[in-house]
């Protein structure tokens, strides 16, 4: 199947709108949510382990402002609209969208997800999406964290050689 994507992300106004008609149809929903600032197999693992949870999955990108103030004034490598459109050309990715919060509380309040997805260097008690998803009846999954693959060793990785 072929999928043509828009020029932008849709807006979470939007992905609601898309997502409240196909959970009308039974489907389950699953979230998740990450900077993705460099995409590598870590991330290709982890989106693929969220997407088997459910019938449909939307992803949450920080923006860059947000990006900048979670990892640092060199960040992010590429810029959202381009990290939102590599997330959504996945085939185990259903929508993806921008957001402008350090934290994904605020789209999740919205969206309601069955599952919201993190990875396995978290704690669910150490997530501030714990209470919102709990609270209208969904569940905080971790998959496990693939070690030694992350963006910022990729980064440091870069750096070291080329130093």
């Amino acid at each position: 199947m072929h999928i043509t994507l828009p020029k932008q992300p849709l807006s979470l106004t939007e992905i609601n709108q898309i997502v409240s008609k196909l959970r009308k149809k039974g489907k389950t929903l699953v979230t998740t949510n990450g900077c993705f600032d460099l995409l590598h197999a870590g991330h290709i693992k982890y989106l693929t382990d969220a997407a088997a949870l459910g019938d449909l999955l939307v992803v949450g990108i920080n923006s860059d402002a947000s990006v900048s103030r979670l990892k640092g004034p060199d960040r992010p490598i590429q810029n959202e609209i381009d990290r939102a459109l590599l997330i959504w050309s996945l085939k185990m990715v259903d929508y993806a969208f921008i957001f402008p919060e350090n934290d994904p509380t605020a789209f999740l309040e919205v969206l309601r997800p069955d599952i919201h997805v993190k990875g396995g260097d978290y704690l669910p008690e150490q997530l501030p999406e714990k209470n919102i998803v709990e609270k209208h009846g969904g569940k905080i999954v971790i998959v496990p964290f693939t070690a030694g693959l992350s963006t910022t060793s990729i980064v440091k990785k870069i750096i070291t050689s080329q130093s």
